[in-house]
């Protein structure tokens, strides 16, 4: 599972990132820079709903010019627990951004898989947001969607060990979080927990292996 974090101006914190492989995502509402990381892109709407903004159409197409190329993959335009009218605003925007890598779209609260099957492919990815409490009782659900349809699964908003763990028993490929952009301290935290996941998948595939197998 792929670890990003908040894009940083912080040094010390960029080295610390840098120095663990971790990934960044860039804020259509923050600096386009990636800082030569890796790196993937969101669209902002979780910053303009925090903030009580309307959704910034121009920052977001911006950094999609800067950066969208490339990008691990590029989040399309939602609304923050929006239903399908969220849906109905990411799929409007699926065509203008049909010449990236990866697109995905966000998956908010009230949305059921029977809505997003039709849109999912090997390109067009899911984003869970949404909010907490949805989000946590729907994790697996997703991610059984996902390996349905062998596409892309990435989890929002993931700061702690326990959201790790329940992001890789989900069937994640990645997820993003801001306590280690802003808080270098608990990065070693967080990057064991995502290393203890990898070797503890690796043993379960092991699992009634003999020697000589």
């Amino acid at each position: 599972m792929i670890p990003y974090a908040s894009r940083t101006g912080t040094l010390r914190n960029l080295a610390a990132l840098r120095g663990a492989g971790w990934r960044l995502l860039v804020s259509a509402t923050g600096r386009h820079n990636a800082h030569g990381f890796p790196y993937a892109v969101d669209n902002g709407a979780w910053t303009a709903h925090q903030q009580g903004k309307p959704f910034d159409v121009q920052a977001f197409e911006l950094v999609v010019a800067e950066l969208g190329a490339g990008a691990d993959f590029v989040v399309a335009p939602d609304i923050v627990a929006g239903g399908l009218a969220s849906l109905e605003l990411s799929v409007s925007w699926l065509e203008r951004l049909g010449g990236l890598r990866r697109v995905l779209i966000p998956v908010q609260d009230g949305m059921r898989p029977a809505d997003l099957r039709p849109l999912i492919s090997d390109r067009i990815g899911l984003f869970l947001g949404g909010s907490t409490e949805w989000k946590l009782e729907t994790m697996r659900l997703w991610g059984r969607l996902a390996r349905e349809l062998d596409a892309y699964y990435h989890v929002g908003r993931v700061n702690s060990q326990k959201r790790i763990r329940l992001c890789q028993e989900a069937g994640a490929h990645s997820f993003d979080g801001t306590s280690a952009t802003r808080f270098a301290v608990k990065l070693p935290v967080l990057d064991a927990a995502v290393r203890q996941g990898h070797l503890d998948l690796l043993g379960s595939s092991d699992e009634g292996k003999g020697i000589d197998d």
